[in-house]
C-alpha cells in the first residue's frame, strides 16, 4: 500500500514554522546601544540643577537683584 503526502500541506507547515522562528528571532534581537559622551550632551542641554531647594530659590533671587537695582 502506498503512503500518500500532502505537498500543500506539508509547505504550508514548513513555511508556518519558518516564520515562527523568523518572529521568534526578532523579537529576540538586541538594539544596538551606541556610545554616549555625556559631557557632550551636559553642554548641548545645559547643566541640570543639583537638588528642587536650588531651582526654587534662584528666582527669588534674581527678583531681589532686579529690585535692588
Amino acid at each position: 500500500m502506498g503512503v500518500t503526502r500532502l505537498k500543500r500541506k506539508d509547505r504550508r507547515n514548513k513555511a508556518r514554522a519558518n516564520n515562527r522562528v523568523a518572529r521568534i528571532k526578532q523579537l529576540l534581537l538586541t538594539p544596538v546601544i551606541k556610545n554616549v559622551d555625556m559631557d557632550e550632551l551636559r553642554v548641548q542641554f545645559g547643566e541640570a540643577p543639583k537638588n528642587k531647594v536650588e531651582t526654587a530659590e534662584a528666582p527669588a533671587a534674581q527678583k531681589e537683584e532686579a529690585a535692588a537695582e
